[in-house]
């Protein structure tokens, strides 16, 4: 009974939150990252504020008003964020979206320590309910029976709102059809600030309870966000019902997965989302999506090469080729692992430009990559080669396995299931005594002649040039130019005989492969490898290689690879706050350039063009005027 109570705690907290995130996402479309963040804000304010309050005022309502003040703030900061970040993306492709609000994580996680410090903030017990009381001989803490009533009375003061009131009527339109509620004359600027003052003030609301349970500290953001994303696909995009019955189930699994399946605790949450993505991809109380495809620029590969191309080509691959003699031993490792993260960036281009499929998990093939090469080393004595090779293998079968279930879905879902097929396999190797767990494996060492100063850089080299080839080929194939008909008109390519899921499928297979190269050459160069590679930020800093470089061109990828790497080793030189001022780069790059570096290329380029061409045009006029 009281591993049920708890699962009930659990359950009301994740649905105060993620009621917020359901609503947001169910009337801008936005996968608002930044939602963790305005949950660990609620959380510091009210450990700050409530002392403070509580002197000023009596116990109780210094107490109670901290919660409410720190809530509304948080709701306030995230009208803010509407209106200085989403408002300027809410027209661009959904990578761009998630982009900045990803970078709003970033950022968010270093205020908070510049603010409050990098300590634990311990919060204050709530007045009244310190104590806990006795259910079927077992004690349970008042606070926790507190919170449970408060998520039915969120959910039934949520239901009100949207079935009682104008503001309500407007939130389930949009979450229907937002074209159709622009149609008709709604101010969709003023809907979507309130709905994000709404889906904020929830987050921090859910952060704020927490304190007199937890303190607060700057690692809450990414804990919570996931589960929130859980809790809202698996209950239905946009469905305040079917967020509060995933909440329950999500809340019961882990109070009792805990007990009885202790080693993989974290995986049966991602598992859960899978199954019923697969099952029922629009989740419980859902509707499914009108749209299957995000929107993604045109690509732009290069399909037939000039002279000056392969001269270019021919100039980098001699410079690349004569680094060794003249950097040191620090810079040429640094140029290797640009050189290993642009082909992992080039592998994710080739799935979601080519392909069309928006991947928010492809850290994962990346990561079984790297523990393919690894585990082949340090339990079957492998030498580099075969295990290197072996890499490649392993993240194919995986994405060949995930792949199967995650290309049959379409728009948002498909990326959710992609995340929570990663998931899997970072709670796996996080959990498991074979993978190292958290510490991961370490003395994964090259051999003998590959370890002298250049060899493995040659080696990475021309194992990386060798892969983009083989990428470049089968987009310029036959089966690229079916996989790009499939991306652009999923029912025209149908209709003339193009089996659309197998082409998708293949298409995720050599991605992950391709990745898996990536991440068995990164295995060798650190000697290591941690779950951190199959992180949610992993698979994040790949969009983030594709829109800096541009989304336009495999080149932009490369570029977006190295700006990237060189972006983080800048900033981490210069101070500890680097995820700020990245994030802030990252914000101000996605409003000045929102075609990447290769777009913002492009443009200057044909602007110079058409300024060249009017200065000659107009002096050529003004020369036949002379002569006339």
């Amino acid at each position: 009974m009281v591993q049920a109570l708890n699962g009930l705690t659990t359950a009301a907290t994740l649905f105060i939150t993620a009621s917020g995130l359901t609503l947001v996402f169910g009337v801008t479309r936005i996968v608002n990252f930044a939602h963790g963040s305005f949950y660990m804000l609620g959380a510091y304010l009210a450990a700050t504020l409530i002392p403070h309050l509580v002197q000023a005022l009596s116990p109780s309502i210094g107490f109670w008003s901290g919660i409410v003040l720190s809530s509304l703030t948080v709701g306030l900061i995230g009208v803010l964020f509407e209106l200085l970040v989403l408002r300027r993306v809410y027209r661009t492709s959904e990578l761009y979206q998630l982009l900045a609000t990803f970078a709003a994580v970033l950022v968010m996680s270093d205020l908070v320590i510049i603010i409050f410090g990098r300590d634990d903030i311990f919060g204050m017990k709530a007045p009244g309910l310190e104590n806990s009381v006795e259910i079927l001989g077992r004690r349970f803490p008042s606070y926790d029976l507190f919170v449970i009533a408060l998520g039915v009375a969120v959910l039934g003061a949520l239901m009100l709102l949207l079935r009682k009131t104008r503001f309500g009527v407007l939130v389930r339109a949009a979450t229907q059809d937002r074209a159709m509620v622009g149609v008709l004359g709604v101010n969709q600027a003023l809907l979507f600030t309130g709905i994000l003052f709404l889906g904020s003030f929830l987050a921090g609301l859910g952060g704020a309870l927490q304190t007199p349970r937890l303190p607060a500290n700057s690692q809450m953001d990414i804990s919570i966000i996931t589960e929130c994303f859980v809790v809202t696909v698996v209950g239905g995009m946009g469905s305040i019902p079917g967020a509060f019955l995933a909440a329950l189930l999500i809340g019961q699994l882990q109070a009792f997965g805990i007990l009885i399946l202790p080693k993989i605790n974290l995986v049966l949450v991602f598992l859960l989302m899978a199954v019923v993505l697969v099952v029922r991809p629009w989740g419980f109380l859902g509707r499914p999506e009108t749209s299957t495809q995000a929107q993604l620029p045109e690509e732009e590969w290069s399909f037939a090469w000039t002279h000056r191309h392969y001269a270019i080509l021919a100039v980098l691959l001699a410079a690349l080729a004569m680094l060794p003699a003249l950097v040191d031993g620090y810079a040429l490792k640094v140029v290797t692992e640009m050189l290993i993260m642009s082909l992992y960036a080039v592998s994710l281009h080739f799935l979601v430009v080519t392909g069309g499929l928006i991947s928010f998990g492809h850290a994962a093939y990346f990561g079984l990559g790297a523990y393919g090469a690894a585990l082949l080393v340090k339990h079957l004595q492998l030498p580099m080669e075969i295990s290197l090779a072996g890499a490649p293998i392993v993240a194919a079968l995986g994405a060949a396995l995930f792949g199967y279930f995650i290309v049959r879905l379409k728009g948002t879902y498909l990326a959710m299931l992609s995340l929570a097929a990663a998931q899997i396999v970072y709670a796996v190797a996080f959990q498991s005594d074979f993978t190292g767990g958290d510490n991961g494996l370490i003395g994964i060492r090259p051999s003998a002649w590959a370890a002298s100063r250049g060899a493995y850089y040659y080696l990475a080299l021309a194992v990386v040039l060798v892969s983009l080839a083989v990428l470049r080929h089968l987009v310029n194939s036959p089966f690229g130019f079916t996989l790009r008909a499939t991306r652009d008109s999923e029912t025209r390519a149908a209709a003339v005989g193009i089996n659309v899921l197998s082409h998708r499928w293949i298409a995720f297979t050599v991605a992950g492969a391709a990745a898996g190269v990536a991440g068995g050459l990164h295995a060798f160069m650190n000697g290591s490898v941690d779950p951190t590679l199959l992180s949610v930020s992993t698979s994040v800093d790949g969009l983030i290689m594709l829109l800096l470089g541009g989304l336009q061109s495999s080149a932009g990828a490369i570029i977006g690879a190295v700006l990237l790497h060189e972006m983080k080793n800048e900033f981490i030189a210069l101070t500890d706050y680097w995820r700020l001022f990245l994030g802030v780069a990252i914000i101000l790059l996605i409003m000045t350039m929102p075609r990447g570096t290769i777009g913002a290329l492009q443009q200057a380029r044909d602007k110079l063009l058409q300024l060249t061409t009017k200065a000659v045009t107009k002096s050529i006029q003004g020369g036949a005027n002379d002569l006339a």
